[in-house]
């Protein structure tokens, strides 16, 4: 049985993954999926980099737009979604492409992560109950951040039943999700593009980022969130936004948000640059120089041998 094909873009924040992807999408005649956990939340426009629609060229996107702040999402209801589009993007003889840096949701497709059979502890998970009761919430959920930065990024310090969850996978597993793992082969055949740049020069990016968007408005879309959502919901907890609530709430001073937020913004650059080269099997291109275009030639080459090319695609 043929597998279906996919392509990711991978890499850290302000690297460039969106521009590529439109760019691949439009060579291939490929239809593109955002990898990103924020992007599928309404409101959540500047803060989490979504293309315009007018900058698109008419390319379909997916998982954007899709639910409101306080809705929950997760890297299971990303694999069952993605699954469907993936499938359905081959079956109509296009190109489907992941463009995202979250890193758990991307190997949960394209490792084909058992979400349903998970192991579990009975013993460790009253432990860390006892060490909640003990210690607190925020305690617990310290002890979760210095193993798995990136899921204590993405649960509240108060919910302590996801984290408990979180600290039993890695008890178990010895990484992040690894109990989620399937022994099987990966379900699709897929190519992995993973965009770098020298790191002094990334962070310049971000930090000038940052500026575009306070300048586009980050502010009033970060306060509109803060009055209109609970501080706890998972759409609350991004980069971008709960820097300003101390702000908002006449904690720190505006020059000091700012500066959080793009201190925040480049460590998680670093953490997405860990979790793609210790986790996965990617060609790098290094985007440093900005000489694009022969990238995206290299890019398109490397594609065309790995499939053969779509029948349909632009010329």
């Amino acid at each position: 049985m043929t597998k279906d094909r996919v392509v990711v873009i991978a890499g850290p924040t302000a690297v460039g993954k969106s521009e590529t992807a439109i760019r691949l999408a439009s060579y291939f005649d490929g239809e593109i999926l955002s990898g990103d956990s924020m992007q599928i939340y309404k409101g959540l426009d500047i803060g989490t980099a979504k293309v315009p629609k007018d900058e698109r060229r008419g390319i379909p996107h997916y998982f954007i737009d899709e639910r409101f702040p306080d809705d929950t999402y997760s890297a299971a209801a990303f694999q069952q979604k993605a699954a469907e589009r993936i499938r359905s993007i081959n079956a109509r003889g296009k190109l489907p492409i992941i463009a995202g840096g979250t890193g758990l949701y991307i190997r949960s497709v394209i490792r084909g992560f058992d979400f349903h059979d998970t192991p579990c502890d009975p013993e460790f998970r009253r432990e860390m109950e006892e060490f909640a009761r003990q210690y607190g919430a925020r305690a617990l959920h310290d002890k979760l951040r210095r193993i798995d930065e990136e899921s204590a990024g993405r649960i509240h310090p108060n919910n302590i039943k996801k984290t408990i969850r979180a600290l039993e996978i890695q008890h178990i597993g010895g990484q992040a999700a690894r109990s989620f793992e399937s022994e099987s082969a990966t379900p699709y055949h897929h190519l992995m593009i993973g965009l770098t740049m020298e790191r002094s020069v990334l962070y310049q990016r971000i930090n000038a980022r940052v500026e575009q968007m306070i300048h586009e408005g980050l502010i009033d879309e970060a306060k509109w969130l803060y009055d209109e959502y609970p501080h706890h919901a998972q759409a609350a907890q991004a980069i971008g936004y709960k820097e300003f609530f101390p702000y908002f709430e006449g904690r720190c001073s505006f020059t000091e948000a700012v500066e959080t937020l793009k201190q925040h913004s480049r460590q998680y650059a670093k953490r997405q640059l860990t979790w793609f080269r210790n986790k996965e099997d990617v060609n790098w291109f290094d985007m440093t120089d900005r000489l694009h275009e022969e990238k995206i030639e290299k890019m398109i080459q490397l594609i065309e041998g790995e499939y053969d090319p779509p029948s349909n695609r632009y010329e």
